[in-house]
């Protein structure tokens, strides 16, 4: 199985006004991305709007991933759903597409506890061959993964890895602490060197989207332990990560890649592009970051 770590954006969707992806904007920006040094992609996660994305455009989006790297680097593709068999039948098909490692998301309607959760993970992790990315996001999920519940799930041989998307960073040391055969991706909500420091191998996050080559010389910087460089070019990249948290992650996201020459369009809606002012404001903080 491929060891992941690094830089994995969190993919964007474009698609056009009728629904269709937008094939060609999607293997460029893919191919790019790669150029740029990152580590490993992930289509479909929050930054792809994987919850606003019929399974027609999820699979597309996830072929044309695939096809764009041609095995450069990892493809982990995210799988979502309220109901088990539909993200093992997910899960399943982008591995035959062939994704190098899955993204496993839970939606839930109503709330679920600790035993449906882990069956959840565990079905998916259960009906592939290749590493799993448990995902937990307390925003948005309705059901979050409990510290005993992930400590579980981490006896599975194929479950490897967490994105951890709460605000907590304490709660991820607790997780390295606790599990340490389970490896910690950070996302946007955490700095990524202070995640780099307390012993994760990485972060999955929508800013890496449009500060590919930043990103990658941050990460550098932290595996080489100098903390003194990494924290002063982390200091220049945390405004693009709270951009993308002050406006909707897509949004922010999809103007600024558009600024920066890829016409990705529209959020899909009921998303909302951002406002001409909220747009100059992504403009000027990519206009002052470091080249």
């Amino acid at each position: 199985m491929a060891d992941l770590h690094g830089v994995f954006p969190y993919l964007v969707s474009p698609v056009h006004a009728d629904g269709r992806v937008k094939d060609e904007v999607l293997g460029r920006l893919v191919n790019d991305l790669v150029g740029a040094g990152i580590h490993g992609i992930t289509p479909l996660g929050s930054t792809g709007e994987f919850a606003y994305l019929n399974s027609a455009q999820r699979e597309t989006v996830v072929r044309v991933t695939i096809e764009a790297t041609a095995k450069r680097v990892p493809v982990i593709a995210g799988v979502a759903s309220t109901v088990t068999r539909d993200a093992v039948e997910q899960a399943q098909r982008y591995q035959a597409l062939g994704a190098d490692g899955i993204l496993a998301i839970l939606e839930a309607y109503f709330p679920l506890k600790d035993a449906q959760v882990e069956h959840y993970f565990r079905a998916i992790a259960d009906a592939v061959d290749i590493p799993v990315v448990i995902y937990t996001n307390p925003q948005f999920q309705r059901s979050d993964l409990t510290l005993d519940t992930i400590a579980r799930l981490a006896e599975h041989p194929r479950i490897r890895y967490i994105k951890d998307a709460s605000t907590n960073t304490g709660r991820l040391l607790s997780i390295i602490n606790r599990c340490p055969q389970l490896k910690v991706f950070a996302a946007s909500a955490h700095i990524p060197a202070a995640v780099m420091m307390i012993g994760g191998v990485g972060w999955m996050a929508g800013p890496a989207n449009i500060v590919p080559r930043q990103s990658v010389r941050l990460y550098d910087l932290c595996r080489a332990k100098r903390w003194d460089e990494a924290m002063a070019l982390q200091r220049k990249l945390w405004q693009v990560n709270e951009a993308f948290a002050r406006f909707q992650l897509a949004a922010c996201m999809k103007a600024g890649l558009e600024i920066q020459g890829y016409p990705v369009g529209d959020p899909v809606p009921p998303q909302v592009p951002l406002s001409p002012a909220d747009r100059e404001a992504v403009a000027k903080i990519l206009a002052d970051l470091p080249a």
